[in-house]
């Protein structure tokens, strides 16, 4: 593990989240007002509305290259349906240069259906049962919330939602547990990734190499690991031995395939969810009466968390390539461009959601972006809606009335690129 701590500390796990922050927040706390005028005045628009907003792209170098920004959710829809014409490939030019050969959402075609097909059943439900009774539940309960309880008070951020994600993740690959300094350095090299792309070139420069380190940390770490598991014959429940065991059609995943898909994982992992989680808490506590409403009935849950990633999606930005000549809303769209979907502005098309800026988790189901769509939806979705719900279940259990921290300001949720609290300050009741 020499690899992963050297020059690393703990706390810079909270320090790098900052950063990521910091890189994806672009110029506007809240840009909905700018899309809606968008989306009324040219829903297809030609350019680049991320470079206008000052964030860096998750599809690479966009320099000499035609950028079409989409919408509507008609629009993203079709073109995320649409794998043929659409591809996924320029992906790998951004974030994929520092997170391997392996990564499932930069894949096309029947590579993709393929891996695909090797990856999903590690993920099916009878898997995540078992994971979520073992694993996630105990973990979130006695690890992060149960310690929190004599406190009265809590960011419930930086005290549990930096850190249950990573820590649950680590539990369910099967890697060596008990070491609580490292887990916290490997989150904070996962998240060095995700502060890699930039927008000015010499930063870029600065960070590339920075996350090229932190890339090749995490692949250092984990391929022997990999290797000893096969060694010792794939056992295990875990998802490294589920990954070493999976077959489709005569298919196999390497070592190097495994340890690609595991250095993917982490750094979502260590960001997705952690937001999700917060953009949740706020939500809820803004509304007591809902808050409460779903603390008795835990069933409503899964609706909320929904509703959130809707609302208020982590991820705003979907990318693909054209591979062919098309149009888009009456504009011509040539070969070999970048259509941008703006997800944050789709999850909000009023012709599509009732009330659209409302936080309604009865509204009836409709489809939304926020984990992906199609051929290209998230493979860890229902495993982080199951930490989330841990979360929130092991907050309603231990942390009785549980309201916004009135020392301190309101959280908010901001950004342009990734949208999440900073910090969501919280008491509650204790015991004498």
């Amino acid at each position: 593990m020499a690899t992963v701590v050297t020059g690393e500390k703990p706390n810079d796990m909270q320090a790098s989240f900052d950063k990521v922050s910091s890189n994806f927040g672009g110029l506007l706390d809240d840009p909905m007002p700018l899309y809606r005028a968008k989306m009324n005045e040219s829903p297809v628009m030609k350019g680049d509305i991320l470079e206008e907003l000052g964030v860096p792209p998750i599809f690479g170098n966009a320099r000499g290259r035609q950028v079409y920004t989409l919408f509507r959710h008609s629009d993203v829809g079709a073109v995320l349906r649409d794998q043929d014409t659409y591809t996924s490939g320029l992906i790998g030019e951004g974030l994929g240069t520092f997170m391997g050969t392996f990564m499932l959402t930069a894949m096309d075609g029947d590579y993709h259906r393929r891996m695909r097909s090797l990856l999903q059943p590690c993920f099916m439900p009878p898997v995540l049962k078992e994971w979520r009774a073992a694993l996630i539940d105990p973990v979130i309960r006695n690890e992060y919330v149960a310690p929190l309880v004599p406190r009265g008070k809590a960011d419930l951020i930086a005290d549990m939602g930096l850190g249950f994600p990573v820590r649950v993740i680590y539990a369910i690959l099967g890697f060596p547990d008990g070491d609580q300094k490292g887990l916290e350095i490997f989150a904070s090299m996962a998240l060095k990734i995700l502060a890699g792309p930039k927008r000015s070139p010499e930063e870029a420069a600065r960070a590339r190499v920075e996350a090229l380190e932190a890339s090749r940390a995490l692949h250092d770490y984990v391929l022997p690991l990999v290797a000893e598991r096969r060694r010792q014959g794939s056992l295990g429940n875990d998802l490294i031995g589920r990954l070493l065991r999976t077959e489709h059609e005569g298919e196999t995943l390497s070592d190097e395939q495994v340890t690609d898909f595991v250095r993917m994982l982490l750094p979502a992992a260590a960001e997705t969810t952690t937001r999700t989680f917060g953009s949740l808490m706020v939500l809820l506590l803004e509304r007591p009466a809902l808050l409460d409403q779903i603390r008795q009935d835990r069933s409503l849950l899964s609706k909320a968390i929904d509703e959130a990633v809707r609302l208020e999606p982590v991820a705003t930005f979907k990318a693909r390539e054209a591979a062919r000549d098309v149009e888009i809303g009456g504009v011509a769209i040539p070969k070999g461009s970048i259509v941008s979907m703006v997800v944050h502005a789709a999850n909000r098309d009023e012709t599509v959601f009732d009330d659209p800026d409302t936080f309604d988790i009865f509204r009836r189901n409709k489809p939304s972006f926020g984990f992906g769509y199609g051929v290209h939806m998230c493979i860890g979705l229902f495993v982080a809606k199951a930490e989330i719900e841990s979360a929130v279940n092991a907050i309603f259990d231990l942390l009785p009335n549980v309201r916004f921290d009135p020392s301190k300001p309101k959280p908010e949720i901001k950004g342009v690129g990734l949208r999440g609290p900073k910090s969501v300050n919280v008491v509650w009741d204790t015991t004498a």
